[in-house]
């Protein structure tokens, strides 16, 4: 290999599978025929990825792109909170914890292992107060409900796709970091939107040409920006926990107006 091609992360103060997790993601999206970096090599203290060459985003780029996410997740999953095929280790999202329990239902799955989990910690940093952390626990308890369940089955996600995981490069959009894991394809669009992405309609519109979504998903995008606005409370500033909270009364509201 040469190592001009190549990029290196090394880490000593990681759980041992926090790189196996990311090469398991990275390998199960690929499967798919995802647009993602290649893995050299990988250990508990380190992964070796071919390194990427970055350019100027470009709608044309972005719109291949949304077409081959649609096909990604059309690949699909075990279930709701499967893991990428064969891996049996630890997930995680950024350096956080990543259930991998299995749900049949999605909302019991989106609510008990994307955004419970992370109530607490937020909580505990100060960075969600009691008004949003009740109004996000009466979100949860309604999605359990089902009330947002679909006859969408598992699709195959990255799971932590925000825009600093989708690089630009000369052959267009590849991603990086996945959280990959079973889930709902609107979650993965919806935390696109929620930090930004170049072209990002030419992405949406290249995704709908590829797999037309159910109708109403622009006023679901609150619901699936729950999980990674969680996340993010948990441990980067009470910004995100009042952005939950908003996000969570949305949601709410989303019931409300369907009925």
């Amino acid at each position: 290999m040469n190592p001009d091609a190549a990029f290196r992360k090394v880490r000593r103060d990681v759980d041992p599978d926090f790189f196996a997790a990311e090469a398991a993601g990275l390998g199960w999206l690929a499967a798919a025929g995802a647009p993602v970096v290649e893995v050299e090599s990988v250990s508990p203290t380190g992964i070796t990825l071919r390194r990427l060459t970055t350019v100027r985003p470009t709608p044309e780029a972005a719109t291949a792109f949304g077409v081959a996410l649609a096909r990604m997740h059309d690949a699909g999953a075990d279930a709701f909170g499967a893991p990428p095929a064969g891996y049996t280790g630890c997930q995680f999202i950024g350096e956080r914890p990543l259930s991998s329990v299995i749900h049949d239902s999605w909302g019991e799955f989106y609510a008990a292992e994307r955004v419970e989990p992370y109530l607490a910690p937020a909580i505990e940093a100060g960075f969600l107060d009691t008004a949003d952390a009740e109004a996000t626990r009466a979100a949860c308890t309604l999605i359990a409900s089902g009330a947002f369940d679909d006859a969408d089955p598992p699709a195959r996600l990255h799971g932590d796709l925000w825009s600093g995981n989708v690089m630009w490069t000369p052959d267009g959009v590849v991603m990086i970091d996945p959280a990959a894991h079973g889930g709902h394809r609107e979650t993965d669009l919806a935390m696109l939107m929620l930090f930004g992405c170049p072209h990002l309609e030419a992405v949406l519109d290249g995704y709908l040409t590829a797999h037309r979504l159910r109708p109403g998903w622009r006023e679901r995008v609150p619901l699936h920006q729950l999980h990674p606005l969680a996340v993010h409370a948990a441990g980067h500033g009470p910004a995100y926990g009042q952005a939950l909270g908003r996000a969570a009364r949305a949601t709410l509201r989303s019931a409300g107006d369907a009925t």
